[in-house]
């Protein structure tokens, strides 16, 4: 089939010795079977695991594209490019994902690369336009599949693995074994390799951005920008600043929250509710933030203003890379503004894209349900509702919570409308109550 590419050759462009134990089972379940499920821990080096059975399948003399590989994150589509090359295997690769302009893939697309990455929701939108040729791609990866769950991209997921007609080959990595896989996949019977330690894996990157203006209020929403809808929060170290750049972002465009100590219970509640439930991927804060909420699965910590003290900077930084998870900092330095000395080594800079792309909007929003515990009002009641009265399938309703007095409901942004004409006049548990979308 394909040529001169050898796993030895690329070892040795990757200065790489030997392959480790995780990466050899992969390349012999791989040849063993066209379904595979690799679960090892983050750091592990699964993109070379699932790379290199990947390349062994493409064929020089073929001219379009063979292999597709979809990822949660653009910062991880980029790795995944970025590994490949160094491999050197003569392959053209094309990485795909929002934060920067579509016409430079749309050009890198038009001689159709043997190999595309990328996130799914670009990878949907290319895929709609025309743009990739769907046709002969026989082998399929889902890296971190687990994640882009998480992030709400089922559906996208699901129209790009069902606009695949000649899929052979399936391959699926996670850091975490308790995902079930979702049916659209289409796995049979697959080989599971299983090398979860348990162990937790130094997950935490520091970077800093530095901005021109001493007001960093517009290279803040071109970070944001840039690092696209991952769950993100912005520390600030007053409230007065956290209103004003929740503000600013909001009048640029971009969806978010709130949060500090002067809010009331319930608009706390409802605050931290929306960005828990993805109504909201992006939570402005005092360090108020920085402890004792569970807030599960931050990518970003943005330190829009330097923490006061390496305490403060340690407990942000606390919110994200928890368990297996992996999560960056980013400190948002004015022109005389330094790193402080106790974070060390220097942070990477990161330089950002001269053009800012909004984000893709959350696909949920929040209902606010004004009863609760004491009302005897809980979780089943509330789906039964919604599913019967509202008409919304069990996937349109996401994460409930309910508090004494009153519940929030993530619900589908597409069928919230909707939803809230036919309920207008009906009762939970017997009781007519007010339901609105949360302020």
């Amino acid at each position: 089939m394909q040529s001169s590419f050898s796993i030895e050759q690329s070892l040795t462009n990757l200065k790489i010795d030997a392959l480790n134990e995780m990466q050899q089972a992969s390349l012999e379940a791989n040849r063993q079977s066209d379904g595979v499920v690799l679960l090892s821990d983050t750091g592990s080096g699964k993109t070379l695991a699932f790379l290199l059975p990947v390349t062994q399948l493409l064929d020089k003399h073929k001219k379009f594209t063979q292999a597709l590989i979809v990822v949660p994150s653009r910062e991880l589509a980029l790795q995944i490019e970025q590994v490949f090359k160094k491999m050197g295997t003569g392959f053209k690769i094309t990485c795909c994902y929002g934060g920067h302009l579509r016409e430079t893939e749309e050009n890198n697309l038009k001689q159709a690369p043997a190999l595309i990455v990328g996130t799914p929701g670009r990878l949907g939108d290319h895929i709609r336009r025309g743009n990739i040729t769907t046709a002969h791609i026989e082998t399929l990866v889902l890296d971190e599949f687990d994640k882009s769950l998480e992030q709400g991209f089922e559906e996208e997921m699901s129209f790009v693995v069902g606009s695949l007609p000649a899929l052979k080959k399936r391959i699926l990595t996670s850091a975490t074994a308790a995902v079930e896989v979702p049916a659209f996949v289409g796995l049979q019977e697959p080989v599971t390799i299983n090398f979860l330690t348990g162990e937790k894996s130094p997950a935490l990157a520091v970077q800093q951005v530095r901005s021109e203006d001493a007001d960093k209020s517009e290279t803040l929403f071109r970070l944001i920008c840039a690092l696209g809808n991952r769950s993100t929060i912005i520390f600030c170290n007053q409230r007065e600043f956290v209103e004003q750049v929740s503000t600013f972002l909001r009048d640029k465009g971009i969806y978010n929250v709130w949060y500090h100590g002067a809010m009331e219970q319930q608009e706390r509640d409802s605050a931290l509710c929306k960005f828990r439930n993805g109504t909201s991927n992006i939570l402005v804060t005092t360090d108020l933030a920085a402890r004792g909420l569970d807030i599960p699965n931050i990518r970003y910590i943005i330190h829009f203003q330097i923490p006061t003290s390496e305490e403060s900077y340690t407990h942000r930084n606390g919110r994200t890379a928890r368990m297996d998870a992996s999560g960056t900092a980013i400190l948002l330095l004015g022109p005389k503004e330094y790193v402080p000395p106790y974070i060390s080594p220097e942070p990477t800079v990161i330089e950002l894209p001269a053009t800012a792309e909004l984000p893709s909007k959350p696909v949920w929003t929040t209902l606010f349900i004004a009863a609760g515990k004491k009302d005897k009002v809980n979780k089943v009641d509330i789906v039964g509702f919604l599913t019967n009265k509202g008409q919304l399938k069990k996937e349109d309703v996401g994460l409930i919570e309910v508090k004494d007095f009153f519940s929030f409901v993530a619900v589908r942004k597409t069928k919230a409308g909707h939803t809230l004409h036919l309920i207008q006049k009906e009762k939970i548990k017997n009781k007519k109550v007010k339901i609105e979308v949360a302020k």
